[in-house]
């Protein structure tokens, strides 16, 4: 058995770990050293937000019969995907196919506040009031089924090594409980750990309630796509501490935090003050 082999056999068992490792340690880090003061009892939302991610994965696994890995098998199996007509050694392979990967990402997310349709499925989002480990789950389940196609797609046109995909899947998933999660990270370390990685204080700005922030930082993973394509906003206005999260017209904690709330909300709110079209680059 090759190494692709044992990885694709294993893929459940790494992100499982992964997933809890990396949740638990920024669940402890926000308890120790919190960057803001949270605004709603911290396991009533999670109750919440968790919630939700049981949904969603119970969801994915009845609607798709395979994974995002196992699409890459697919793929490599039956030849598809650019990459697959490339002869290039796996060390050049394996990060192109992150970084392609993590731009369709980004192109994903900006697409979500550019069309109003998605929008409204993506205020799911952002209208959580705080910042912290659980905003990272916080998506309605017709985004999630939305995004999955698209990276499927993204997937079979690209061809990606499995290798790659596994790792992507991880890196996207540790990515986004790291850069949602209310830590504080000394100002000279994010400066320059930003330069390679979105890190929460980056990422927060995108959680504004002002158009202008909650338009810029759309990255998960790797910063550069918002540099490059001219959404990056250093800080928030008001700073981290007092910025207002979430949705300025939808500030009602009764309205926005439960589970029955979250999932109704595309349906019963015309909320499109965060539209990117809005805003002014």
């Amino acid at each position: 058995m090759n190494f692709s082999q044992w990885i694709s056999d294993y893929e459940s068992i790494i992100r499982l770990s992964f997933f809890f490792g990396i949740f638990t340690l920024m669940a402890c880090w926000e308890t120790r050293q919190p960057r803001r003061t949270l605004t709603i009892d911290r396991f009533l939302r999670w109750k919440h937000n968790l919630s939700l991610v049981i949904l969603n994965t119970l969801l994915l696994r009845f609607v798709f019969p395979t994974t995002a890995v196992g699409v890459a098998v697919f793929a490599h199996v039956n030849g598809w995907g650019l990459l697959n007509y490339v002869s290039a050694h796996p060390l050049i392979t394996i990060p192109i196919s992150i970084m392609l990967l993590d731009c369709i990402i980004y192109l994903q997310h900006v697409m979500m506040h550019a069309v109003p349709l998605f929008w409204r499925l993506h205020q799911v989002h952002h209208a959580d009031l705080d910042f912290d480990v659980t905003t990272g789950f916080r998506f309605h389940p017709i985004e999630i089924l939305v995004s999955m196609l698209i990276k499927f797609c993204a997937i079979i046109t690209l061809g990606p090594p499995i290798v790659a995909v596994i790792i992507f899947e991880v890196l996207l998933n540790g990515t986004a409980m790291f850069n949602h999660s209310n830590i504080r990270i000394p100002k000279h370390i994010d400066r320059w750990l930003r330069l390679i990685l979105v890190t929460p204080d980056m990422h927060r700005v995108h959680h504004s309630t002002l158009p202008k922030e909650a338009n810029s930082n759309f990255g998960f993973n790797l910063p550069w796509w918002d540099r490059l394509f001219g959404t990056y906003l250093p800080q928030p206005a008001a700073g981290h501490t007092k910025m207002e999260i979430g949705l300025a017209k939808l500030r009602n904690t009764s309205n926005t935090q439960p589970l029955w709330a979250m999932l109704k909300l595309p349906f019963t709110t015309k909320e499109t003050g965060y539209d990117i079209n809005e805003r002014v680059f």
